[in-house]
């Protein structure tokens, strides 16, 4: 029998809706709202996480349970759930949406492991809720299956991020209009459990603030430090004022690393609304995500976002500090010291500036970063973005540059055309002169450059051509594909040559097939 312990804190600490149902609203005054999940036909255990399996302490025959699909699915509720949704609100591309909630995600509750680690679940596609604004509340299996895949892909690359218990089918049909074109048409529905110390938002403190309702905004922001912030809840602990500050520069700090690691990997959020922002700096809400092919600072992969590329990934740290203002513009009416948001925002830019410099350095396999390597970086990535250079691919062969005798060869396999190799062969030879010798100017670091370059650029990210193949796959019942990767994502950073195919740059084909370059919001 499945047994997990759970403390419901949110729900018996903060303010909650006295209306017991689903119908869509505007919810004012409280925290969260009960609601129960919508039954499914027929729950599908499609896969699962070992490694959050454990976390829960969940073994596996807890994972093979007759009911454990009920459970994860919504249809069955164990001993100590309680389900509800949160209320919060959000800026979307840059203007205040107004309430948005958790339209389709429903909690089950917070466990406590063995360990006394606390960690949220959540059903996402688990029915409609108060906040789901006349929507279904449901999610397809395609966009269930790339955020199943991704939050453990992200884990294992070493980026913060919420995870993935389970993928279950539902055995229901879903409504949705994927390119937004007015054809919609019916896509196998799909649940996924989502885990988390904590899923807050920046969203949350906004919606309350926006509405005046600074009493709630207070009880959350108290409730926030003595939960998710243990650390900080004893510095004075009389005086509001006094947490806030090294709260909100801890939530900035956070905020910054987590950006610098999807720099690093190419990662590309798609929509970094203040919704889809995580007080623990975690990614979260895997919508139109994808990472970087040939290299383009401007490249976005949200259809809705083409025109703008106001969440390109390029402009991800940008776009991070702009929602950690709005952020303390929601405090500010707790705190009305603005010297203490200030001093928060200046702190991102610091943490921000040491960790990307020295991801950087890392990535060029230098040992320290020189005020001149900054000029050696941007002409290659200048070069890469005209020559079309996949970057997962590039770096990779960086690290097997000679550098008593760099050869262009060496990095030949990073490119996607042979016209744009040759046309850049020149520059591409000149720049590796120049990286030759500012390698040679750190002796040390040639002994062991290619395993210290090898351990921060991966050799397998999910990219989305092997996303969309997972999920064509799924749609025909096979789910061979989701273990594979999940199973080649576990080692991101190894070479793993009987499963070079899933290393392999984006194909031709897949150039501009829909899901496997840009996607749309549709899920």
């Amino acid at each position: 029998m499945l047994d997990l312990k759970f403390d419901n804190r949110f729900i018996q600490e903060l303010p909650g809706d006295v209306e017991n149902s689903a119908r869509s609203r505007q919810v004012k005054g409280v925290c969260w709202s009960a609601v129960a999940p919508t039954p499914v036909a027929a729950p599908r255990l499609l896969a699962h996480s070992p490694e959050v399996a454990q976390l829960l302490d969940l073994k596996e025959t807890d994972i093979r349970a007759n009911n454990f699909a009920a459970v994860f699915a919504g249809n069955e509720l164990l001993p100590g759930m309680q389900t509800y949704a949160t209320c919060y609100g959000g800026h979307q591309f840059g203007h205040w949406a107004g309430q948005l909630g958790d339209g389709r995600a429903i909690y089950l509750g917070e466990v406590l492991n063995q360990r006394g680690e606390r960690y949220e679940l959540q059903l996402k596609g688990a029915g409609p809720t108060p906040y789901s604004r006349n929507s279904d509340g449901r999610a397809v299996l395609r966009s269930s299956l790339r955020e199943f895949l991704c939050s453990e892909a992200m884990f294992h690359l070493g980026v913060p991020t919420t995870r993935a218990l389970s993928l279950v089918a539902t055995g229901d049909d879903v409504m949705r209009d994927m390119f937004y074109d007015g054809h919609p048409h019916a896509e196998q529905g799909a649940i996924v459990c989502r885990v988390a110390p904590s899923f807050i938002r920046f969203g949350h403190f906004e919606i309350f603030a926006q509405r005046g309702e600074l009493d709630i905004l207070q009880q959350l922001v108290d409730f926030t430090i003595d939960r998710d912030f243990p650390h900080l809840k004893n510095l004075h602990p009389n005086e509001h004022d006094n947490k806030i500050e090294p709260w909100f520069k801890e939530i900035c700090a956070r905020t910054a690393r987590m950006v610098v690691e999807w720099m690093r990997v190419g990662f590309v959020h798609g929509v970094m609304n203040t919704d889809n922002m995580s007080i623990l700096g975690l990614t979260i809400d895997y919508g139109p995500y994808g990472w970087v092919d040939n290299f383009d600072f401007g490249w976005t992969p949200n259809t809705t976002d083409a025109s703008g590329k106001r969440y390109c990934f390029g402009r991800q740290p940008h776009i991070a500090q702009w929602n950690l203002q709005c952020l303390a513009a929601a405090l500010n009416a707790l705190v009305k010291d603005e010297a203490i948001f200030a001093a928060g925002l200046e702190h991102f830019d610091e943490v921000y500036a040491q960790a990307f410099t020295s991801m950087w350095a890392a990535k060029f396999g230098l040992l320290t970063w020189q005020a001149e390597d900054a000029a050696l970086v941007e002409a290659v990535f200048d070069l890469m973005q005209s020559a079309e250079v996949d970057m997962t691919e590039f770096f990779r062969c960086l690290a097997t540059i000679d550098s008593a005798a760099p050869q262009l060869a060496t990095i030949q396999p990073a490119f996607y055309r042979d016209d744009l190799y040759q046309k850049f062969a020149a520059p591409f030879t000149e720049w590796l002169q120049r990286y030759a010798l500012r390698l040679r100017a750190e002796p040390d670091a040639l002994i062991t450059r290619a395993a210290r370059m090898n351990r921060v650029n991966p050799r397998f990210v999910l990219r989305n051509y092997l996303a969309q193949q997972a999920i064509e796959l799924a749609e025909q019942g096979d789910v061979t594909m989701i273990e594979e990767l999940l199973a080649v994502l576990r080692h991101p950073y190894n070479e793993q040559t009987d499963r070079a195919a899933f290393s392999a740059k984006r194909p031709d084909w897949a150039r501009h097939k829909a899901g496997c370059s840009m996607l749309s919001c549709s899920s």
